[in-house]
Protein backbone atom coordinates (compact mmCIF):
# COMPACT_ATOMS: atom_id res chain seq x y z
CA UNK A 1 0.00 0.00 0.00
CA UNK A 2 1.46 3.48 -0.83
CA UNK A 3 1.76 5.97 1.35
CA UNK A 4 0.41 9.34 1.03
CA UNK A 5 2.58 11.90 0.11
CA UNK A 6 1.55 15.10 2.58
CA UNK A 7 2.89 18.18 1.08
CA UNK A 8 2.56 22.01 2.24
CA UNK A 9 -0.48 22.27 -0.31
CA UNK A 10 -1.99 19.46 1.78
CA UNK A 11 -1.31 20.85 5.17
CA UNK A 12 -3.04 24.20 3.87
CA UNK A 13 -6.17 22.69 2.27
CA UNK A 14 -7.14 20.86 5.05
CA UNK A 15 -6.33 24.07 7.45
CA UNK A 16 -8.48 26.20 4.80
CA UNK A 17 -11.36 23.68 5.23
CA UNK A 18 -11.11 23.17 9.27
CA UNK A 19 -11.57 27.02 9.35
CA UNK A 20 -13.88 27.12 7.11
CA UNK A 21 -16.21 24.51 9.40
CA UNK A 22 -15.14 26.84 12.63
CA UNK A 23 -16.92 29.54 10.73
CA UNK A 24 -20.05 28.01 9.67
CA UNK A 25 -20.31 26.65 13.22
CA UNK A 26 -20.24 29.96 14.90
CA UNK A 27 -22.51 31.38 12.46
CA UNK A 28 -25.25 28.95 13.26
CA UNK A 29 -24.52 29.74 17.25
CA UNK A 30 -24.98 33.46 16.54
CA UNK A 31 -28.19 32.46 14.09
CA UNK A 32 -29.75 30.29 17.23
CA UNK A 33 -28.80 32.49 19.54
CA UNK A 34 -30.64 35.40 17.60
CA UNK A 35 -33.65 33.25 17.76
CA UNK A 36 -33.58 32.62 21.40
CA UNK A 37 -33.31 35.83 22.28
CA UNK A 38 -35.96 37.24 19.85
CA UNK A 39 -38.55 34.44 21.38
CA UNK A 40 -37.54 35.46 24.84
CA UNK A 41 -37.58 39.31 24.24
CA UNK A 42 -41.39 38.70 22.69
CA UNK A 43 -44.51 39.21 25.18
CA UNK A 44 -46.28 36.60 25.83
CA UNK A 45 -49.75 37.83 24.53
CA UNK A 46 -48.09 39.36 21.01
CA UNK A 47 -50.54 38.85 18.53
CA UNK A 48 -47.82 37.43 16.00
CA UNK A 49 -50.50 36.86 13.54
CA UNK A 50 -50.40 40.77 12.43
CA UNK A 51 -46.81 41.09 12.28
CA UNK A 52 -46.53 37.97 9.63
CA UNK A 53 -49.78 40.10 7.85
CA UNK A 54 -47.44 43.19 7.60
CA UNK A 55 -44.44 41.17 6.17
CA UNK A 56 -46.64 39.47 3.46
CA UNK A 57 -47.92 42.78 2.44
CA UNK A 58 -44.51 44.09 2.50
CA UNK A 59 -43.21 41.43 0.31
CA UNK A 60 -46.46 41.35 -2.49
CA UNK A 61 -45.48 44.65 -2.84
CA UNK A 62 -41.97 43.95 -3.37
CA UNK A 63 -42.35 40.95 -5.77
CA UNK A 64 -45.49 42.52 -7.39
CA UNK A 65 -43.30 45.68 -8.42
CA UNK A 66 -40.34 43.55 -9.63
CA UNK A 67 -42.43 41.40 -11.60
CA UNK A 68 -44.54 44.14 -13.40
CA UNK A 69 -42.69 46.61 -13.86
CA UNK A 70 -39.99 47.03 -17.13
CA UNK A 71 -37.67 49.47 -17.92
CA UNK A 72 -37.00 49.30 -21.49
CA UNK A 73 -34.25 50.63 -23.39
CA UNK A 74 -35.58 52.97 -26.51
CA UNK A 75 -33.09 54.99 -28.61
CA UNK A 76 -31.40 55.90 -25.97
CA UNK A 77 -33.63 56.26 -23.34
CA UNK A 78 -35.21 54.04 -20.26
CA UNK A 79 -39.38 54.25 -20.41
CA UNK A 80 -41.73 52.17 -18.16
CA UNK A 81 -43.78 49.05 -19.58
CA UNK A 82 -45.55 46.87 -17.81
CA UNK A 83 -45.84 42.85 -19.24
CA UNK A 84 -49.46 43.31 -18.36
CA UNK A 85 -50.10 45.27 -20.85
CA UNK A 86 -48.62 42.77 -23.37
CA UNK A 87 -49.93 39.34 -22.01
CA UNK A 88 -53.06 40.11 -20.11
CA UNK A 89 -53.10 36.10 -19.48
CA UNK A 90 -50.74 37.44 -16.52
CA UNK A 91 -53.37 39.39 -15.01
CA UNK A 92 -53.75 37.45 -11.46
CA UNK A 93 -50.37 38.46 -10.42
CA UNK A 94 -51.49 41.55 -9.88
CA UNK A 95 -54.05 39.79 -7.68
CA UNK A 96 -51.51 37.93 -5.85
CA UNK A 97 -48.98 40.59 -5.01
CA UNK A 98 -51.51 43.78 -5.06
CA UNK A 99 -51.58 43.84 -0.79
CA UNK A 100 -51.92 47.29 0.07
CA UNK A 101 -55.18 46.69 1.58
CA UNK A 102 -53.04 44.46 3.67
CA UNK A 103 -50.91 47.51 4.81
CA UNK A 104 -54.10 48.99 5.74
CA UNK A 105 -56.13 46.94 7.65
CA UNK A 106 -53.07 45.88 9.95
CA UNK A 107 -52.57 49.87 10.29
CA UNK A 108 -55.77 50.63 11.28
CA UNK A 109 -55.72 47.52 13.53
CA UNK A 110 -52.69 49.01 15.09
CA UNK A 111 -53.74 52.49 15.32
CA UNK A 112 -57.06 51.86 17.26
CA UNK A 113 -55.20 49.70 19.71
CA UNK A 114 -52.43 52.42 20.08
CA UNK A 115 -54.59 55.12 20.44
CA UNK A 116 -56.87 53.27 23.06
CA UNK A 117 -53.47 52.71 24.81
CA UNK A 118 -52.25 56.10 25.13
CA UNK A 119 -55.68 57.35 26.09
CA UNK A 120 -55.54 54.88 28.81
CA UNK A 121 -51.93 56.38 30.36
CA UNK A 122 -52.76 59.86 29.95
CA UNK A 123 -50.70 60.40 26.73
CA UNK A 124 -51.98 63.60 24.59
CA UNK A 125 -53.06 62.75 21.12
CA UNK A 126 -50.10 64.76 19.89
CA UNK A 127 -47.21 62.75 21.49
CA UNK A 128 -48.96 59.86 20.42
CA UNK A 129 -48.94 61.42 16.43
CA UNK A 130 -45.59 62.27 16.72
CA UNK A 131 -44.71 58.61 18.02
CA UNK A 132 -46.63 57.00 15.49
CA UNK A 133 -45.16 59.16 12.29
CA UNK A 134 -41.79 59.53 13.32
CA UNK A 135 -40.59 55.54 12.07
CA UNK A 136 -41.98 56.62 8.60
CA UNK A 137 -40.96 59.81 7.52
CA UNK A 138 -36.84 59.53 8.82
CA UNK A 139 -36.13 57.02 6.05
CA UNK A 140 -38.24 59.19 3.54
CA UNK A 141 -35.64 62.27 3.88
CA UNK A 142 -32.57 59.27 3.45
CA UNK A 143 -34.65 58.50 0.29
CA UNK A 144 -35.48 61.91 -1.48
CA UNK A 145 -31.62 63.04 -0.43
CA UNK A 146 -29.81 60.00 -2.27
CA UNK A 147 -32.54 61.05 -5.45
CA UNK A 148 -32.01 64.73 -5.16
CA UNK A 149 -28.17 64.01 -5.42
CA UNK A 150 -28.55 61.05 -8.11
CA UNK A 151 -31.14 63.30 -10.23
CA UNK A 152 -28.73 66.11 -10.58
CA UNK A 153 -26.09 63.93 -11.32
CA UNK A 154 -27.64 62.27 -13.79
CA UNK A 155 -28.87 65.31 -15.40
CA UNK A 156 -25.04 67.00 -15.34
CA UNK A 157 -24.07 63.69 -17.15
CA UNK A 158 -26.04 64.41 -20.30
CA UNK A 159 -28.76 61.73 -19.30
CA UNK A 160 -31.78 62.61 -20.73
CA UNK A 161 -34.82 64.47 -19.33
CA UNK A 162 -37.23 61.23 -19.84
CA UNK A 163 -34.63 58.77 -18.33
CA UNK A 164 -34.63 60.75 -15.51
CA UNK A 165 -38.39 61.03 -15.42
CA UNK A 166 -39.38 57.64 -15.74
CA UNK A 167 -36.37 56.75 -12.66
CA UNK A 168 -37.71 59.70 -10.01
CA UNK A 169 -41.36 58.50 -10.93
CA UNK A 170 -40.95 54.57 -10.15
CA UNK A 171 -39.06 55.72 -6.96
CA UNK A 172 -41.33 58.91 -5.70
CA UNK A 173 -45.11 57.34 -6.92
CA UNK A 174 -44.77 54.87 -4.21
CA UNK A 175 -44.70 57.72 -1.40
CA UNK A 176 -48.85 58.71 -1.67
CA UNK A 177 -49.03 55.22 0.34
CA UNK A 178 -47.24 57.16 2.69
CA UNK A 179 -49.05 60.15 2.37
CA UNK A 180 -52.12 58.58 2.63
CA UNK A 181 -51.41 56.22 5.28
CA UNK A 182 -50.34 59.64 7.52
CA UNK A 183 -53.69 60.94 7.05
CA UNK A 184 -55.58 58.42 8.11
CA UNK A 185 -53.43 57.87 10.95
CA UNK A 186 -53.92 61.20 12.29
CA UNK A 187 -57.58 60.66 12.21
CA UNK A 188 -57.81 57.46 14.09
CA UNK A 189 -59.87 58.94 16.66
CA UNK A 190 -62.26 60.15 14.16
CA UNK A 191 -62.54 56.76 12.09
CA UNK A 192 -61.39 54.32 14.32
CA UNK A 193 -65.26 53.58 15.34
CA UNK A 194 -66.38 54.17 12.09
CA UNK A 195 -68.69 51.89 10.24
CA UNK A 196 -66.77 50.83 6.91
CA UNK A 197 -69.55 50.77 4.92
CA UNK A 198 -69.29 54.95 4.94
CA UNK A 199 -66.59 55.14 3.09
CA UNK A 200 -67.52 51.90 0.78
CA UNK A 201 -70.76 54.44 0.05
CA UNK A 202 -68.90 57.00 -0.69
CA UNK A 203 -66.39 54.78 -3.67
CA UNK A 204 -69.79 53.87 -4.99
CA UNK A 205 -71.05 57.39 -5.45
CA UNK A 206 -67.50 58.77 -6.98
CA UNK A 207 -67.32 55.58 -9.56
CA UNK A 208 -71.65 56.01 -10.54
CA UNK A 209 -70.65 59.37 -11.27
CA UNK A 210 -67.12 59.26 -12.98
CA UNK A 211 -68.18 55.92 -15.24
CA UNK A 212 -72.36 56.44 -15.15
CA UNK A 213 -72.46 59.61 -15.78
CA UNK A 214 -69.55 60.84 -16.99
CA UNK A 215 -68.59 63.19 -14.52
CA UNK A 216 -64.60 64.73 -14.04
CA UNK A 217 -61.89 62.33 -13.95
CA UNK A 218 -60.61 64.40 -10.90
CA UNK A 219 -63.82 63.74 -8.74
CA UNK A 220 -61.68 59.87 -8.30
CA UNK A 221 -59.18 61.30 -6.60
CA UNK A 222 -61.70 61.63 -3.66
CA UNK A 223 -61.08 57.40 -4.06
CA UNK A 224 -57.65 58.02 -2.57
CA UNK A 225 -58.60 58.58 0.66
CA UNK A 226 -62.29 56.86 0.31
CA UNK A 227 -61.23 53.84 -0.61
CA UNK A 228 -58.47 52.82 2.07
CA UNK A 229 -60.30 54.15 4.51
CA UNK A 230 -62.27 51.22 3.96
CA UNK A 231 -59.69 48.42 5.24
CA UNK A 232 -58.21 50.97 7.79
CA UNK A 233 -61.69 50.61 9.54
CA UNK A 234 -62.19 47.22 9.04
CA UNK A 235 -58.80 46.98 10.92
CA UNK A 236 -59.77 49.79 13.78
CA UNK A 237 -63.17 47.04 14.38
CA UNK A 238 -60.52 44.10 14.78
CA UNK A 239 -58.35 46.13 17.09
CA UNK A 240 -61.44 46.96 19.17
CA UNK A 241 -61.65 43.00 19.33
CA UNK A 242 -65.09 42.38 17.21
CA UNK A 243 -63.76 40.60 14.48
CA UNK A 244 -62.94 37.21 16.80
CA UNK A 245 -64.31 35.01 14.89
CA UNK A 246 -64.44 33.30 11.70
CA UNK A 247 -67.49 34.37 10.07
CA UNK A 248 -66.54 37.91 9.47
CA UNK A 249 -63.93 36.80 7.36
CA UNK A 250 -65.75 34.50 5.09
CA UNK A 251 -68.08 37.01 4.77
CA UNK A 252 -65.79 39.62 3.38
CA UNK A 253 -63.83 36.91 1.66
CA UNK A 254 -66.55 35.44 -0.35
CA UNK A 255 -68.73 38.91 -0.55
CA UNK A 256 -65.67 40.95 -1.44
CA UNK A 257 -64.85 37.90 -4.46
CA UNK A 258 -68.40 37.99 -5.71
CA UNK A 259 -68.63 41.77 -6.01
CA UNK A 260 -65.44 41.88 -7.79
CA UNK A 261 -65.91 39.31 -10.27
CA UNK A 262 -69.33 40.73 -10.74
CA UNK A 263 -67.68 44.44 -11.72
CA UNK A 264 -64.94 42.99 -13.74
CA UNK A 265 -67.12 40.58 -15.63
CA UNK A 266 -70.45 43.13 -15.92
CA UNK A 267 -69.57 46.28 -14.67
CA UNK A 268 -66.28 47.08 -17.58
CA UNK A 269 -63.86 47.06 -14.89
CA UNK A 270 -60.17 46.58 -15.25
CA UNK A 271 -59.04 43.05 -14.22
CA UNK A 272 -55.96 43.96 -13.30
CA UNK A 273 -55.89 45.30 -9.90
CA UNK A 274 -52.70 47.72 -10.28
CA UNK A 275 -51.69 50.53 -12.66
CA UNK A 276 -50.80 49.69 -16.67
CA UNK A 277 -49.04 52.25 -18.50
CA UNK A 278 -51.48 53.04 -21.46
CA UNK A 279 -54.31 51.47 -20.29
CA UNK A 280 -57.53 53.54 -20.49
CA UNK A 281 -58.51 53.13 -16.67
CA UNK A 282 -56.64 52.13 -13.68
CA UNK A 283 -57.88 50.34 -10.74
CA UNK A 284 -55.37 51.64 -8.55
CA UNK A 285 -54.55 55.41 -9.86
CA UNK A 286 -57.28 56.53 -8.24
CA UNK A 287 -58.29 53.47 -6.60
CA UNK A 288 -61.47 52.00 -8.29
CA UNK A 289 -64.80 50.46 -6.62
CA UNK A 290 -63.39 47.09 -8.15
CA UNK A 291 -59.80 47.52 -6.04
CA UNK A 292 -61.54 48.71 -2.85
CA UNK A 293 -63.33 45.26 -2.93
CA UNK A 294 -61.21 43.01 -4.02
CA UNK A 295 -58.73 45.26 -1.26
CA UNK A 296 -62.02 43.36 1.34
CA UNK A 297 -61.35 39.86 -0.33
CA UNK A 298 -58.03 39.99 0.82
CA UNK A 299 -59.21 41.70 4.09
CA UNK A 300 -61.03 38.65 4.80
CA UNK A 301 -58.33 36.27 3.88
CA UNK A 302 -56.06 37.49 6.50
CA UNK A 303 -58.60 37.76 8.73
CA UNK A 304 -59.24 33.67 7.74
CA UNK A 305 -55.17 33.18 8.38
CA UNK A 306 -54.79 34.65 11.96
CA UNK A 307 -54.85 31.25 13.27
CA UNK A 308 -52.86 29.48 10.58
CA UNK A 309 -50.16 31.80 11.22
CA UNK A 310 -49.99 32.03 15.07
CA UNK A 311 -49.28 28.32 14.78
CA UNK A 312 -46.59 28.47 12.58
CA UNK A 313 -45.11 31.80 14.07
CA UNK A 314 -44.93 29.55 17.60
CA UNK A 315 -41.80 28.33 15.79
CA UNK A 316 -39.30 30.44 17.21
CA UNK A 317 -37.17 30.37 13.76
CA UNK A 318 -40.42 31.10 11.92
CA UNK A 319 -40.95 33.91 14.46
CA UNK A 320 -37.72 35.78 14.25
CA UNK A 321 -37.40 35.83 10.69
CA UNK A 322 -40.80 37.50 10.93
CA UNK A 323 -39.82 39.83 13.59
CA UNK A 324 -36.28 41.05 11.49
CA UNK A 325 -38.71 41.93 8.52
CA UNK A 326 -40.76 44.28 9.94
CA UNK A 327 -37.47 45.73 11.75
CA UNK A 328 -36.67 46.97 8.43
CA UNK A 329 -40.31 46.65 6.92
CA UNK A 330 -39.41 50.77 5.29
CA UNK A 331 -36.48 50.36 4.43
CA UNK A 332 -37.07 47.33 2.24
CA UNK A 333 -40.48 49.18 0.67
CA UNK A 334 -38.41 52.63 0.30
CA UNK A 335 -35.86 51.01 -1.28
CA UNK A 336 -36.76 48.18 -3.42
CA UNK A 337 -37.38 50.18 -6.73
CA UNK A 338 -33.98 51.86 -6.41
CA UNK A 339 -32.32 48.32 -6.01
CA UNK A 340 -33.87 46.83 -9.43
CA UNK A 341 -33.04 50.01 -11.29
CA UNK A 342 -29.61 50.38 -9.93
CA UNK A 343 -28.73 46.53 -11.20
CA UNK A 344 -30.65 47.41 -14.42
CA UNK A 345 -28.77 50.67 -15.44
CA UNK A 346 -25.25 49.10 -14.66
CA UNK A 347 -25.97 46.37 -16.87
CA UNK A 348 -27.26 48.55 -19.51
CA UNK A 349 -23.84 50.71 -18.96
CA UNK A 350 -21.59 47.75 -18.67
CA UNK A 351 -23.74 45.32 -21.38
CA UNK A 352 -26.04 46.97 -23.11
CA UNK A 353 -29.86 45.67 -23.26
CA UNK A 354 -30.48 42.34 -21.39
CA UNK A 355 -33.47 40.25 -21.75
CA UNK A 356 -35.43 40.24 -18.31
CA UNK A 357 -34.58 43.92 -18.16
CA UNK A 358 -34.33 46.55 -21.32
CA UNK A 359 -36.68 44.78 -23.31
CA UNK A 360 -40.58 44.93 -24.00
CA UNK A 361 -41.96 42.41 -21.95
CA UNK A 362 -44.40 41.01 -24.84
CA UNK A 363 -43.36 37.77 -24.35
CA UNK A 364 -43.10 34.30 -22.15
CA UNK A 365 -39.40 34.31 -22.13
CA UNK A 366 -39.03 37.83 -20.64
CA UNK A 367 -41.39 36.29 -17.93
CA UNK A 368 -38.71 33.37 -17.37
CA UNK A 369 -35.49 35.91 -17.90
CA UNK A 370 -37.01 38.37 -15.04
CA UNK A 371 -37.67 35.59 -12.79
CA UNK A 372 -33.33 35.13 -12.59
CA UNK A 373 -33.18 38.41 -11.99
CA UNK A 374 -34.83 38.56 -8.81
CA UNK A 375 -31.78 37.17 -6.79
CA UNK A 376 -30.25 39.83 -8.30
CA UNK A 377 -32.70 42.53 -7.40
CA UNK A 378 -32.65 40.91 -3.71
CA UNK A 379 -28.64 41.53 -3.54
CA UNK A 380 -29.10 44.55 -4.40
CA UNK A 381 -31.77 45.63 -2.08
CA UNK A 382 -29.56 43.73 0.71
CA UNK A 383 -27.18 46.31 -0.20
CA UNK A 384 -29.34 49.44 0.29
CA UNK A 385 -30.35 48.00 3.54
CA UNK A 386 -27.16 47.82 4.96
CA UNK A 387 -26.71 51.16 4.20
CA UNK A 388 -30.06 52.76 5.57
CA UNK A 389 -31.93 50.92 7.86
CA UNK A 390 -30.32 52.58 10.37
CA UNK A 391 -32.68 55.69 9.43
CA UNK A 392 -35.72 53.43 9.78
CA UNK A 393 -34.31 52.29 13.20
CA UNK A 394 -33.33 55.81 14.82
CA UNK A 395 -31.45 56.49 18.12
CA UNK A 396 -31.58 53.62 20.80
CA UNK A 397 -33.65 55.42 23.71
CA UNK A 398 -32.34 55.83 27.15
CA UNK A 399 -33.85 52.93 29.23
CA UNK A 400 -35.53 51.11 26.19
CA UNK A 401 -33.86 48.09 26.87
CA UNK A 402 -31.06 46.03 25.72
CA UNK A 403 -29.57 44.95 22.50
CA UNK A 404 -30.01 41.56 21.01
CA UNK A 405 -27.05 40.72 18.68
CA UNK A 406 -26.29 37.70 17.25
CA UNK A 407 -25.68 36.67 13.46
CA UNK A 408 -24.41 39.43 12.26
CA UNK A 409 -27.72 41.53 13.07
CA UNK A 410 -29.09 43.79 15.43
CA UNK A 411 -32.18 44.18 17.56
CA UNK A 412 -32.35 46.93 19.73
CA UNK A 413 -34.49 47.68 22.94
CA UNK A 414 -36.28 50.49 21.47
CA UNK A 415 -37.70 48.34 18.72
CA UNK A 416 -41.78 47.65 18.72
CA UNK A 417 -41.33 44.63 17.63
CA UNK A 418 -38.84 42.76 20.14
CA UNK A 419 -37.32 44.13 23.33
CA UNK A 420 -35.10 42.62 26.04
CA UNK A 421 -35.19 43.19 29.34
CA UNK A 422 -38.42 45.06 30.47
CA UNK A 423 -41.44 44.42 28.21
CA UNK A 424 -43.34 47.08 28.45
CA UNK A 425 -46.71 46.46 26.45
CA UNK A 426 -48.04 49.97 26.58
CA UNK A 427 -44.91 51.16 25.14
CA UNK A 428 -44.41 48.87 22.20
CA UNK A 429 -47.93 50.28 21.07
CA UNK A 430 -46.76 54.06 21.60
CA UNK A 431 -42.82 54.56 21.21
CA UNK A 432 -42.77 52.99 17.42
CA UNK A 433 -45.24 53.25 14.82
CA UNK A 434 -46.15 50.57 13.13
CA UNK A 435 -45.98 50.36 9.05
Amino acid sequence: MRDTVRTPDTFRTRERFRTRDTARTRDTFRLRDLVRRIEAATSPDRDRAVDALRALAILGVVLGHWLVTALVADSGTLRAASPLLYQPELTPVSWAFQTLAVFFLVGGQMGAKSHACARARGIGYGRWLRARLARLFRPVAAVLAVWAVAAGAMLGSGVSLLTVHTLLKLVLSPLWFLLVYAVLTAATPLVARLNPLWPLAVVLHVDLIRFGFGGPAWLGWINLAAGWLVPYCVGATWGRGLLRGRTAGWVLLIGGAAVTAGLVLLGGYPAAMVGVPGAPVSNLNPPTLAAVTFGLTQCGAALLLRGPLRRVLARPAAWAAVALVNLSAMTVFLWHQTAMMAVSVTTLRLYGPLPGLHTVPDDLGWVLARLCWLPVFAGALLICWAAFHGYEAGRPRKGGGGVVRGGGGVVRGGSRVVREGRLAREARHVEKPSV
